[in-house]
């Protein structure tokens, strides 16, 4: 018989406590942490390369500029960026075909693709964020130098931070669809946008602006191969871990982009820019500490004791209750 949260046998009458929802929470939370501990090199490998690809790209497209200015279409860097990462979508899951095991559902087929893009149109939205942030990249570049830029992207957070969250909401909730099939229709639907914005600038720059490779140079090469590269390890960031790692690690990359800024193009390290590390370092030890989990992070057996001094405590004030209503009643 259970009441009040205690469990009580029939034959000898002894008492045992039934575990609480909260308790019952946080046993879960720790099979999850066994679990995702298998993850950590992964996360390692995805925060390290994040950084370095992060870090890069605002010196990249600063050495893409000639006399203070793009001589290319920002919008085509952003669509031949897409349309990179199209073509390893499809390279990968031609190679993830291969090794698919005998009974399982080709990943190649009709039936499969029609069923992926129909309950990954969610993807639609982030690509169309995605594709606005990349070119405010762009506007921002023309008028500071690389490590500021990375320090004012911190502070981009509406377009960039709704991106990412349904970005990472889209991947998971369809999280047994293979994450190259999902990236082929994410980074499809962002090469639509992009191509829709060079029709616009066509409309109002004329037919010459419809040239997507004027004006470029090896520098952007790297850069639009850089970008794919870091596109493609984000959605990893979003399926396998979670957007807060993903924010940290580009947060870090702000100290690699200061630091190559500083011994490549001769940009001067302010005191400003080093309180913001600070405020970065100060801000990761926060959040992974774990001083910081101590009160969530209570023993299973003191919640189990902690709920069954409540129970007792109830009973009590009930049974007192009872007493005096008896001696009222006398």
């Amino acid at each position: 018989m259970q009441r009040n949260g205690v469990m009580e046998c029939s034959v000898c009458h002894s008492k045992v406590v039934t575990p609480s929802p909260r308790s019952v929470s946080r046993a879960y939370d720790k099979h999850r942490n066994k679990i995702s501990s298998k993850y950590r090199a992964l996360n390692f490998l995805l925060v390290s390369g994040d950084c370095i690809l992060v870090g890069l790209q605002p010196i990249l497209v600063f050495m893409s500029k000639v006399d203070g200015k793009f001589q290319f279409s920002p919008i085509s860097v952003n669509f031949l960026t897409e349309l990179t990462k199209v073509i390893f979508a499809i390279v990968m899951l031609i190679i993830q075909s291969r090794k698919q095991k005998v009974g399982e559902k080709p990943l190649l087929s009709l039936s499969t693709f029609v069923q992926a893009a129909r309950n990954n149109v969610l993807l639609a939205v982030p690509a169309l964020l995605y594709a606005i942030n990349n070119y405010l990249k762009f506007i921002m570049q023309l008028y500071f130098n690389p490590a500021t830029v990375k320090m004012l992207s911190n502070l981009k957070v509406t377009v960039p931070s709704l991106a990412s969250v349904y970005n990472e909401y889209a991947l998971k909730s369809q999280f047994d669809t293979s994450i190259y099939l999902q990236n082929l229709f994410l980074y499809g639907y962002g090469a639509i946008f992009n191509f829709l914005g060079i029709l616009g600038t066509v409309v109002f720059q004329g037919p010459e602006s419809f040239d997507i490779l004027r004006g470029h140079s090896r520098a952007t090469m790297f850069l639009i191969c850089n970008n794919a590269a870091q596109g493609i390890l984000s959605s990893f960031f979003f399926k396998y871990a979670d957007t807060i790692l993903k924010k940290y690690s580009s947060t870090v990359a702000t100290i690699f982009t200061g630091l190559a800024s500083a011994a490549f193009l001769g940009h001067t390290l302010t005191v400003n820019f080093l309180l913001g590390i600070s405020i970065v370092f100060i801000s990761m030890h926060q959040f992974f500490s774990p001083l910081a989990k101590v009160k969530d992070d209570k023993p299973a057996g003191a919640i189990e004791l902690e709920d069954a001094q409540n129970h007792r405590t109830s009973d009590s004030f009930v049974n007192m209750t009872a007493g005096a209503a008896d001696d009222h009643d006398e």
